[in-house]
C-alpha cells in the first residue's frame, strides 16, 4: 500500500485527487493533506508518504521551495499545475512527473501504476529533484534516462541528437556518447528554445556546433565533432535562418 499526501492550496483539487484515488487506486491510501509550503512540509515529516501530489504555486511559496525544505527526500514527488510553460519545462528536463490541472483521472491513474516496485533511491529521485531545483530559472542540464539510470548533461555541450528507432543517441562535445530510451521527437520538442533544430528525420543538432554547410538538395552540415549531418530538403529553410 503507497501512503499519499496531497498539498495543494485548492480544496477542490485535494478533493478531486483524493476521490480518484479512493475509487480507483486501490493500492493507495491518501494519509494526509497541506495547503500551502508550510503545511505540506509539515505533514510530509508527521506523516512519511511513499509518494507526494504536490501544486506548485501556493500562497507562502512553490513547490520548489517545500522541497528545498526537505533535507532526506525519500517518496515520490509528482507535480499537480495548472500550464506553467517554464516551470512544465524545468520539470521535463528533470524527468519527473506531472499532471495538468484540471485533473485528468486517467493521468492520475496511471501516475500510480509508474510507482509500482520503483523506490525513489534505485530511480534517483534526488538527483532528479537536484536537478529541477537548479533549473528553476533557465533548464542548463537535462536528465537523460538511460536503461541504467539517469545522466546529468548540460545543455551546452550537446553537439547533436540521432534517432535510433524508439531510441535517441546524444553526442557529447567530449566525444562520449549516451543512448538515451526517448524518442527523438520528445527532445525535438523540450530543446527547440535552446538552439536545436530538427534538420532532419532522424536528426536534432545544435546549431552553435556547426561548422560548415555545404550545398547541395538540402545540403548537408558539418559539425564540430566532424561529423556529416545531411539536411532534408523541406528543413532546408528552417536550419539556414537558424543560423542567422
Amino acid at each position: 500500500m503507497l501512503r499519499a499526501v496531497i498539498i495543494d492550496d485548492e480544496s477542490e483539487s485535494r478533493t478531486a485527487i483524493a476521490n480518484i484515488l479512493k475509487n480507483y487506486c486501490s493500492n493507495v491510501d491518501v494519509v494526509g493533506e497541506g495547503n500551502d509550503v508550510a503545511s505540506g512540509v509539515d505533514v510530509i515529516k508527521k506523516k512519511k508518504p511513499d509518494v507526494v501530489y504536490l501544486d506548485i504555486q501556493m500562497p507562502d511559496g512553490t513547490g520548489f521551495n517545500l522541497l528545498e525544505r526537505i533535507e532526506d527526500i525519500d517518496f515520490h514527488v509528482i507535480f499537480v499545475t495548472a500550464y506553467d510553460q517554464y516551470a512544465i519545462k524545468a520539470i521535463k528536463f528533470s524527468a519527473i512527473d506531472y499532471i495538468l490541472k484540471p485533473i485528468d483521472p486517467q493521468q492520475l491513474i496511471d501516475s500510480v501504476e509508474k510507482l509500482k516496485n520503483i523506490s525513489p533511491r534505485k530511480n534517483q529521485l534526488p538527483d532528479r529533484l537536484n536537478n529541477l531545483l537548479q533549473n528553476r530559472s533557465k533548464p542548463a542540464r537535462i536528465a537523460l534516462p538511460t536503461l541504467s539510470g539517469y545522466r546529468f548533461v548540460k545543455i551546452e555541450d550537446i553537439i547533436r541528437c540521432q534517432s535510433e528507432s524508439n531510441y535517441t543517441k546524444f553526442f557529447l562535445q567530449s566525444g562520449e556518447e549516451i543512448l538515451v530510451t526517448r524518442t527523438l521527437k520528445e527532445f525535438e520538442i523540450m530543446l527547440r528554445d535552446d538552439r536545436f533544430v530538427r534538420v532532419h528525420q532522424s536528426h536534432l543538432i545544435n546549431v552553435d556546433f556547426v561548422e560548415q554547410y555545404i550545398k547541395g538538395d538540402g545540403g548537408t552540415a558539418i559539425m564540430s565533432d566532424g561529423s556529416h549531418v545531411e539536411i532534408s530538403r523541406r528543413r532546408k529553410d528552417l536550419f539556414l535562418n537558424s543560423l542567422i
